[in-house]
């Protein structure tokens, strides 16, 4: 094995990197408790918006307890449903 060309993490300093769209977060955190539908990369889920995060926003479905967690990134479109 040669240990020459392994890095070791503790050496260099790992960065992370993370987008966030502030429009986005700003408009979503107006309409928390509010009926959605949110089309992502990965297919549709709707639900009542919980709470917003600068990443990722939480719903919560109406046939389930747990919530859903949706990466803000994933995110194609959001639509509120109208009562």
């Amino acid at each position: 094995m040669y240990f020459s060309h392994m890095i070791n993490p503790n050496t260099f300093p790992i960065q992370t990197c993370s987008l966030v769209d502030p429009y986005v977060v700003q408009t979503l955190q107006t309409i928390i408790g509010k009926r959605i539908i949110v089309d992502t990369v990965r297919g549709v889920v709707q639900g009542v918006l919980i709470d917003v995060k600068p990443d990722h926003v939480v719903l919560k479905e109406l046939d389930d307890d747990e919530p859903t967690f949706v990466r803000i990134q994933q995110i194609v479109f959001i639509m509120p449903i109208p009562k």
